[in-house]
């Protein structure tokens, strides 16, 4: 049976990646059936953090020395394939530019997974991708047009580029009920918006657009849900929330919008989606290639409004409706009301994103990412008979 090395933040640490990795190694030794322990190479800047898993390495962010000795343990290792998970705040250096002493010095075949694709990249972003870039062996994305993107900016053949959608829990349609209750929502229609509080989510597009929502759904509630970023924590305290608070009360809204200023684990945001009646990703920024908070929405099959950034597009460009111009509060608001207004609405639509969401479940992308791996691992072995081969990049992957 092949061993995978994931590289990547992991849990108990407070990081959408960290929690991703997590599910995805789990997904994939469910997919495989069997018993093995993969390991783990957790990037970390705290020594706080405590890991029980014993299958876990730490790699300390700021080492750059520590890369490199990482990359020849694993060398000497019966590891098969590297899984590595990369998003450019993770690792040490300018850009996370540190973790180009692991993949210049890692022998094994590697797969790595973007979690952020620009779609014209700059420095000094464009240079540590694009070499991240050719010396991976398979290169996943979770968007389709991040393909395309990485091929023209890169010029990396598609057939090394492999799209596998991000990674959702298998939504448990039994328990909407007793969450809805236990979150005091029984008798509400609960718009829903969920992650790190900062400037620039469009969350003042909702905001102005629900007094016209509120006359025609007087039950309707909108649920902010997340901390303030820690960096705009440090830089303005918690001067937009304010700002949030006081245009709620100025609209007299304080009865139609809830902040919940608190982390939120991996439970209880399933809870708080699976409860809701209509996710809102309303975000101006439109070269987002990812996002977490989305797939998990569609994923659990929650009816969905969106602006039509490139994970949204990517996602829900079948049904342009869903996709909704920044900043206009009116069109949001006559959106959100016909959806949760028009008898039968919100159902067509649950079944709609159902569908979609189905390929996204955890134990379908496990399944995907072993069959990746150990076609991968498969070409490796039968290429190291030959003649030592130099892939694309420069990396020797065979003895």
């Amino acid at each position: 049976m092949n061993r995978v090395a994931y590289v990547s933040t992991y849990i108990p640490q407070k990081c959408g990646l960290a929690t991703y990795t997590y599910h995805l190694r789990q997904s994939i030794r469910g997919a495989r059936g069997w018993r093995g322990i993969d390991p783990v190479i957790a990037v970390t800047s705290s020594e706080e953090v405590v890991y029980d898993d014993p299958a876990l390495k730490v790699l300390p962010k700021e080492e750059r020395c520590a890369y490199r000795t990482m990359a020849e343990k694993i060398n000497r290792s019966d590891v098969s394939v590297v899984s590595l998970q990369h998003e450019f705040g993770i690792f040490g250096g300018e850009a996370g530019a540190y973790v180009l002493d692991f993949v210049r010095h890692l022998k094994k075949p590697l797969v790595t997974t973007f979690h952020t694709v620009f779609e014209f990249p700059e420095e000094p972003y464009r240079s540590i991708q694009q070499e991240i870039a050719e010396r991976s062996d398979r290169i996943i994305v979770m968007s389709r047009k991040a393909v395309g993107f990485l091929h023209n900016a890169y010029g990396i053949p598609e057939n090394r580029i492999v799209f596998i959608p991000h990674g959702t829990p298998v939504p448990v349609k039994e328990n909407r009920a007793s969450f809805r209750e236990k979150l005091g929502w029984s008798d509400r229609k609960v718009l829903l918006t969920f992650g790190l509080l900062s400037r620039g989510k469009g969350l003042e597009t909702v905001i102005k657009a629900l007094p016209a929502v509120i006359r025609s759904v007087p039950n309707a509630l909108y649920v902010i849900v997340g901390q303030t970023h820690p960096e705009v924590r440090k830089r303005e305290g918690e001067s937009y929330r304010e700002e949030l608070l006081h245009k709620i009360k100025e609209h007299g809204l304080e009865d139609h919008v809830r902040m919940v200023n608190q982390y939120v684990g991996e439970k209880e945001l399933v809870e708080y989606l699976t409860a809701c009646d209509l996710y809102l990703t309303p975000y101006p920024g439109l070269q987002q290639i990812t996002s977490g908070t989305l797939a998990y929405a569609v994923g659990l099959g929650r009816p969905v409004l969106s602006t039509p950034y490139v994970y949204a597009q990517d996602l829900l460009g079948e049904y342009p409706e869903l996709l909704l111009t920044p900043g206009d509060s009116a069109a949001w608001g006559d959106r959100i009301i016909s959806m949760l207004s028009v008898e039968g609405e919100l159902e067509k639509w649950e079944r709609i994103i159902s569908r979609i969401g189905r390929p996204m479940h955890w134990p379908e992308v496990g399944k995907a990412h072993v069959r990746l791996f150990d076609e991968l691992a498969a070409g490796i072995s039968a290429s190291a008979q030959d003649v030592a081969e130099v892939k694309p990049g420069g990396r020797l992957v065979a003895p």
